[in-house]
């Protein structure tokens, strides 16, 4: 399965974000899962550490990235890589939503601050929703 269309996508909400998932198991993706994060204005997402490697693309809008305790504001055109087991955040405090792209490797699990694992289905092919 090379190609992934559009209507093939699945959607999850969590946090108050939206997560559509393109590449993962079940569509193909063996070692790589490829998702757009939809981000609402004002969202604030919690804290988490990765237990894999992330990119991350800006697409539309800006963000507030918090990785390893460094933070930045990344726009449309930037990107960043948060390296597996480091800690993660993000904010949108503008007043549009932000679209960004997201890569990691398939088995992703981030555990919260409250020490919580979760295992996102975007970037582990299930098919809950």
């Amino acid at each position: 399965m090379p190609f992934i269309h559009r209507e093939e996508a699945v959607v999850y909400e969590i946090h108050g974000g939206r997560f559509v998932s393109y590449v993962r198991p079940d569509s193909g993706g063996r070692d790589l899962a490829a998702w757009r994060a939809e981000i609402p204005a004002g969202m604030v997402g919690p804290a988490h550490t990765i237990s894999e490697e992330e990119t991350f693309y800006v697409l539309s809008g800006s963000l507030r990235m918090t990785i390893g305790g460094e933070s930045a504001v990344l726009g449309a055109g930037d990107a960043a890589v948060a390296p597996a087991g480091c800690e993660l955040s993000l904010a949108n405090t503008a007043d549009q939503p932000a679209h960004m792209w997201v890569t990691t490797r398939v088995g992703l699990t981030a555990e919260l601050a409250d020490g919580s694992v979760l295992t996102p289905p975007w970037a582990n092919g299930a098919q809950v929703r």
